[in-house]
């Protein structure tokens, strides 16, 4: 099987850091394959707009699909590249992230191979807007990289113990240290002296996180790390893990980073927004934040520690048993069977 797989962002500074490109080199390994990029601005003086993404590389493309069976896109959103309707061979879109209220474009989206989604929440919106392609994929991890490490919380209103909170998913942009929940973050440690942060992040907008925290006099409460890290030892020094967002598309339904704290067995906080809050929900494998605000993200973080035994013993039992890398892979070789066996039809 001969898959080529399509991401429209410029290459990461910290490659090992993204999660998209750890699924990818994950599927690399089981099926091979081939990368590439199809955002042309890294070299390109002007500002390119993506509905002209992969255009410049079309005729590229094209000559590479003698010797291809499928292509296999991703992107947080559902947008509608037209250099994908170009494609020959079929196309798989992947959307990362959680859909919005946003009906997709039906024509665009029917022609595709198959829409791949990683939530149940997008699944039911495509499928409703009349969508039959849509197919569920939850995501996986190597869990075997993980070891529980306990760290005791102890909770009491009058003195409440000091909690360390591991930060996902960083920004990619300014606009991200808002709706990604940066700032409500910040102002929360603010608030709440025995709260601790540790911000992973990845090559961007690192001066500007540093200056925020200087000037917010939150150096002895905030850690920001900005190389590549064993995240197992890091997640080893905290009792959770948080992602925050405004908007379902600017982060994985299912954020690596909270896949990995379930690995090691330490509960979660995710904001509403995010479909892994469903989840997050139904298992009591952490605590859903209502409205990235600080009052609503120290309020999750006073629930979390009253139930935290409770809460992470659920993260225990799910965190390996969910969210399995060869469980993934497995779904995605039936969507690519069912693909290229669809395809293959007269």
């Amino acid at each position: 099987m001969k898959i080529l797989y399509h991401l429209p962002i410029l290459p990461p500074k910290i490659p090992q850091t993204d999660a998209v490109l750890q699924e990818i080199t994950a599927l690399q390994g089981h099926f091979g394959g081939d990368l590439v990029y199809v955002n042309p601005n890294q070299s390109c003086p002007l500002y390119i707009p993506r509905l002209l993404f992969g255009l410049h590389k079309l005729r590229q493309l094209q000559h590479r699909e003698a010797n291809l069976h499928l292509h296999h896109f991703y992107n947080p959103d559902p947008f509608p590249f037209p250099y994908l309707n170009r494609l020959r061979r079929p196309v798989i879109y992947a959307l990362t992230g959680g859909v919005t209220d946003r009906r997709p474009n039906l024509a665009f989206f029917s022609s595709m191979a198959a829409v791949v989604v990683s939530d149940e929440r997008s699944l039911r919106w495509l499928k409703a807007s009349g969508l039959e392609n849509a197919v569920l994929v939850r995501p996986g991890i190597d869990t075997s990289r993980f070891s529980y490490a306990p760290l005791p919380l102890h909770a009491d209103k009058l003195h409440p113990s000091e909690i360390r909170l591991m930060v996902g998913s960083a920004p990619w942009a300014k606009g991200q240290i808002r709706t990604k929940g940066v700032d409500a973050l910040l102002m929360a440690a603010q608030r709440a002296p025995h709260l601790r942060l540790v911000f992973l992040w990845r090559g961007i907008l690192a001066d500007d996180m540093e200056r925020r925290v200087r000037a917010m006099n939150l150096t002895k409460q905030v850690t920001v790390i900005d190389r590549q890290v064993d995240v197992n030892e890091v997640l080893a020094g905290v009792h959770a893990s948080v992602t925050l967002a405004t908007r379902p598309e600017i982060v994985k339904s299912y954020p690596h980073s909270l896949l990995d704290s379930l690995a090691t067995g330490k509960p979660v906080l995710v904001s509403q927004a995010i479909p892994m809050a469903d989840y997050v929900r139904e298992t009591g494998c952490g605590q859903v934040v209502d409205d990235v605000t600080p009052e609503n993200i120290l309020a999750a973080i006073t629930a979390l520690a009253a139930n935290y035994d409770e809460r992470q013993a659920s993260a225990q039992q799910v965190g390996h048993r969910d969210f399995s890398q060869q469980a993934m892979i497995v779904s995605y070789q039936k969507v690519y069977e069912r693909v290229l066996e669809s395809t293959s039809q007269p």
